[in-house]
């Protein structure tokens, strides 16, 4: 009797040996420890994210300073904390596909009904059997509520991100990034002929993708992409330079014929002016295409009078009346 009470003792205390060992191996193992390490890291890029939300250094065009969210927006899109940028996009995917499979709003009122049921059950069922509600016990002694400072910080932020929005679709506008403006005119030009045949969310999810991973693939591809962009920028450059060139030459041959076809039109203007004007204006006659002066003599004009001009007096006239006035000549 004493030897099997031993033996089931023994037992125990190896029983208890080994899931100690197994804890031990499962919580301070390899698998433990790398999981501690990600957890560990990820807590420590979420913060460095958190702390990014400052205003940057350089302004706006407009010489207005950005909002915090301008910084913020640049860390998590440049992927310099990996683990709180994919946590970010998974979030958004996550949250794309409950708003498009899942009836939020059905599935909150299902919810609020079965949670008010089962407090109203358990407090009415503990009024009944206990004489005292098993929700009056597990209400709190103060009652949860939302600080002025904490409301003042949300509408702070809320207040900042509206702002970033209308200052970038501002900033979009008028091209102040032109390579920026230019990509949101393409996406906006492919998005009016998607939305025919894609769903919002569908475009949402696309949207979402490129906004997360195109800026992953230049990082990751920085050096061939930059040398395939400097290549093109060359190609460009020197077909513009070429386009320049022979503008110009068409250029110069255009003011060239312009200038020889205005010579040989004012030429002739002055030839049809010369032969359509008037030998009279000119104080010449033309004979036989020879201009010849007139010339001018004494007998070409009356004599002048010798004697003085007598006047005779007038004698003024009497007129009745009735009687018509006679006319004086």
């Amino acid at each position: 009797m004493a030897d099997d009470y031993s033996n089931g003792s023994t037992d125990l205390d190896a029983l208890k040996n080994n899931a100690a060992s197994a804890y031990d191996a499962v919580t301070k193992g390899p698998v433990a420890q790398n999981v501690a390490d990600q957890s560990a890291k990820t807590v420590d890029e979420l913060s460095n994210l958190s702390a990014s939300r400052r205003t940057p250094s350089t302004p706006a065009a407009t010489g207005q300073p950005l909002t915090h969210y301008h910084s913020f927006f640049s860390e998590l899109l440049s992927w310099n904390n990996p683990r709180a940028s994919a946590i970010a996009y998974l979030s958004i995917v996550a949250a794309i596909f409950s708003v498009r499979y899942l009836d939020m709003l059905r599935l909150g009122f299902k919810l609020t009904w079965m949670v008010l049921g089962v407090t109203v059950t358990a407090e009415v069922a503990g009024k009944t059997i206990l004489n005292q509600g098993l929700a009056t016990q597990l209400r709190p002694r103060k009652y949860y509520t939302v600080s002025k400072e904490t409301l003042d910080s949300a509408i702070g932020d809320v207040h900042e991100l509206v702002n970033f929005f209308v200052i970038e679709a501002q900033r979009i506008l008028f091209a102040e990034n032109v390579y920026v403006s230019g990509l949101v005119a393409i996406a906006a030009f492919f998005a009016y002929y998607l939305v025919k045949i894609v769903p919002y969310w569908g475009l949402a999810l696309i949207a979402t993708t490129l906004a997360f991973l195109g800026p992953l693939v230049y990082k990751t591809n920085k050096e061939f992409i930059d040398a395939q962009l400097h290549r093109a920028s060359e190609i460009i450059g020197a077909q513009t330079a070429q386009l320049k060139t022979v503008a110009q030459q068409n250029t110069e041959k255009a003011t060239q014929l312009t200038k020889q076809y205005v010579g040989e039109y004012t030429a002739k203007a002055q030839t049809l002016v010369s032969k359509a004007t008037p030998a009279s204006l000119h104080g010449e006659e033309h004979t036989n295409g020879h201009a010849n002066k007139s010339e001018l003599r004494d007998a070409d004009f009356p004599p002048a009078p010798q004697a003085d001009i007598k006047t005779e007096p007038v004698v003024p006239v009497t007129v009745k009346s009735g009687e018509q006035q006679p006319l004086l000549i």
